[in-house]
């Protein structure tokens, strides 16, 4: 389900209970409303209000953060992958075959974790991997250097190699993972939806407090919106970019 369409049966369920509080508030006995038990009631209602912010600022934190990271790692994987590059166009043009293979395996990454935008560029003969590590590593190993320059070259681009795999692996695998659980996310609703209920039942329903507690239902359901959507970096509005990828792609062989 799309982080709108979430968010938007979130805000749905949340004016439902407080719909439902504003009548039920018109059925029940004076007695059920007295001083002392709306105390009671608005004590365990703030609980409950404590309980989802927090949680609401733990996981915006963590989302955010995660987010975070991966797009520091495309930045950095993008740097690598032109640093590699360039390194085999310094060792000379035996590492021909080896640029290919790297050209085909950052075209393959970035149409394996941005599927909406497929690259022009054929994948050729890498596999279904994402970044050929052990195709690249072996056109590599079989250089022949010359000296110790190339010696040097051919250590320091294998060693690019491993790193820019550390880092692409993850991120590939992360591409359509969600890491906010349903049974979480429902909870976080019924949660939000007894707060609302509790205002309802202690509300005597004008304009100004029903536009007042809309604001308030469309800020809880953006939150999740806001959450929903940092959980799925690489498609959505709030997105991490493929330009440092394709940057990087089109400096290659240059």
């Amino acid at each position: 389900m799309s982080p709108i369409a979430t968010s938007s049966i979130t805000l749905a369920c949340i004016m439902g209970s407080l719909l439902f509080g504003m009548f039920l508030r018109t059925l029940l006995p004076k007695h059920h409303l007295t001083d002392d038990s709306k105390d009671v009631i608005k004590m365990g209602t703030g609980m409950i209000a404590t309980m989802t912010a927090l949680v609401l600022g733990l996981v915006i934190s963590a989302a955010k953060g995660t987010y975070d990271m991966l797009n520091s790692g495309i930045r950095n994987t993008a740097a690598k992958i032109v640093m590699l590059d360039r390194g085999m166009a310094e060792y000379g043009p035996e590492t021909k075959e080896a640029r290919d293979v790297l050209r085909r395996s950052v075209t393959t990454a970035i149409d394996r974790i941005w599927p909406a935008e497929k690259t022009a560029v054929s994948v050729g003969k890498v596999g279904k991997s994402g970044y050929a590590l052990e195709e690249l590593s072996a056109a590599l190993r079989q250089l022949s250097p010359r000296n110790d320059d190339q010696r040097g070259l051919q250590s320091r681009a294998l060693q690019i190699n491993m790193e820019i795999a550390d880092a692409i692996f993850p991120i590939i695998l992360q591409a359509g993972q969600s890491s906010v659980p349903m049974p979480f996310l429902v909870l976080l609703v019924c949660w939000l939806s007894i707060i609302f209920f509790s205002f309802g039942l202690f509300t005597s329903p004008n304009t100004t407090v029903i536009v007042v507690l809309l604001v308030c239902a469309l800020s809880a359901a953006s939150a999740l919106y806001l959450i929903l959507e940092l959980d799925q970096p690489y498609g959505g509005f709030i997105k991490i970019s493929s330009d440092p990828l394709r940057n990087a792609l089109a400096r290659l062989g240059q």
